[in-house]
């Protein structure tokens, strides 16, 4: 059997028709919201040398600030999974919500590096309610046919978030009122949860897993545990397959969201404003571009191969390892650029496609677990990049660390490869075959 198995047609809960108005709707408001949690995550990282004078805060304590997030938001991730396959999705998301924006008034209000590292960490525990929930729900809205285009819109705004994030932070720090930055972005957080909530409660999609009355595919059944459910995950061989290439792919993405605007800074005397402008614009504009283009052809390909999201994202793997070296290794603010360029169009190819793949091969109803567990591993590896950024600065450097990184991207492609050649073809015919788990 090879891995060009033709796409199967199992039932799903949403008509393979037009697109309803709602769930275009549900779209816009999860990106926006999603959009904000990346204002409130990423601004951090601009405002590094402000943090390290005015806080006394040092390398190693700035690279704790992603750390200390990214750990505690990987733990949270398959808690928040396994609860938001079992309870409202629309209150999660809206709380996830308002408890990460008063998160972020409150770090204006941090007196010390101390306290600012312990509010990273409850950012952390708030902004994992989010994700999975969010990705599962805006999911279950579309068809199979388009998921691959909807998770690559609903990921622009992550890009979105960083680039304005990144900038206001860096920009709001030159200007000495960084505490004032994080007031701003948690008040507009906390202003729009209200329009947010009142659109999701009146939201009747017959995809709705939280129909009055009705049993979804969406949804877990009540007498499956929360081991029973972790274990008929883990046991998908091509899941585990991603489980340890999605890590690897967000080390490199996390190195670059926490240290390249400070890399740049130092190497190029560049102001934190323009050193944050430079190291996420041309990064994520491209990586939009390679996001929207990645999903559209993976959905297109879908047509040829039930294995095409993975193809796409071996050739992200593949292809954004040497421009990580580049990026480390390049002279020149023109040459920075291009690479930055280059890297976020094949890392959006990874992007857009990870969650739609693993949904390719684990039951429907374990969607938002599957998210969680994926960010679970992702995060507490992806924790080492910022805090490594950090101890290894002044040593081994930003820009060989980088280089390493191209050389782990290059044998996660690898692995990749068998796993599509060998384990995919086998797990995709078996979620279409047994589609459901029952106790």
């Amino acid at each position: 059997m090879t891995a060009n198995t033709e796409p199967s047609r199992q039932s799903d809960p949403v008509s393979h028709g037009r697109v309803s108005t709602e769930a275009i709707l549900l779209l816009g408001f999860m990106w926006f919201a999603y959009f904000l949690n990346y204002c409130d995550r990423q601004a951090v990282f601009a405002m590094f040398p402000s943090l390290k004078s005015d806080l006394g805060m040092t390398d190693q304590q700035l690279g704790l600030t992603g750390a200390y997030f990214l750990w505690v938001y990987a733990l949270g991730c398959p808690v928040a999974g396994i609860i938001g396959d079992r309870v409202s999705k629309r209150i999660l998301v809206v709380l996830s919500l308002i408890i990460w924006s008063l998160v972020t008034v409150m770090t204006g209000l941090a007196r010390s590096g101390a306290e600012l590292l312990w509010l990273r960490a409850a950012m952390g525990v708030s902004e994992s309610l989010f994700m999975p929930t969010a990705i599962a729900l805006t999911a279950s809205a579309f068809a199979p046919r388009l998921r691959s285009r909807t998770i690559a819109i609903l990921t622009t705004a992550q890009i979105a978030g960083t680039v304005v994030g990144s900038w206001f932070g860096g920009w709001m720090a030159d200007l000495g009122a960084w505490r004032t930055a994080f007031f701003a972005l948690g008040g507009v957080g906390l202003v729009y949860a209200f329009p947010y909530f009142a659109f999701l409660r009146s939201l009747k999609l017959e995809s709705s897993t939280e129909s009055s009355g009705a049993t979804s595919s969406e949804t877990v059944d009540s007498k499956v545990g929360v081991w029973q459910c972790l274990l008929a995950l883990v046991s998908i061989p091509t899941y585990q397959i991603l489980c340890i290439v999605f890590p690897v792919f967000v080390f490199g993405l996390w190195l670059l969201y926490g240290w390249l605007p400070t890399f740049l800074h130092d190497k190029f005397e560049l102001s934190q404003s323009d050193a944050a402008f430079n190291a996420t614009l041309y990064l994520q504009g491209s990586t939009a571009v390679g996001l929207l283009s990645g999903g559209w052809l993976a959905d297109k390909l879908l047509r040829v191969t039930k294995a095409s999201r993975f193809y796409l994202m071996l050739a992200s793997l593949v292809l954004c390892a040497p421009c990580l070296h580049a990026l480390g290794a390049c002279e020149t603010l023109v040459q920075v650029r291009l690479a930055a360029m280059a890297f976020g169009l094949f890392s959006g190819l990874m992007m857009g496609n990870i969650f739609p793949a693993a949904f390719e091969v684990i039951p429907n109803q374990f969607r938002a677990t599957a998210v969680g567990v994926l960010n679970l591993c992702g995060g507490l590896v992806s924790g080492f990049a910022t805090l490594f950024g950090g101890l290894w600065k002044s040593t081994l450097g930003i820009d060989r660390l980088l280089s390493l990184t191209g050389v782990a991207y290059f044998a996660a492609g690898l692995l990749l490869l068998v796993g599509i050649l060998v384990l995919f073809p086998r797990d995709a015919l078996k979620q279409s075959d047994q589609p459901f788990l029952r106790s």
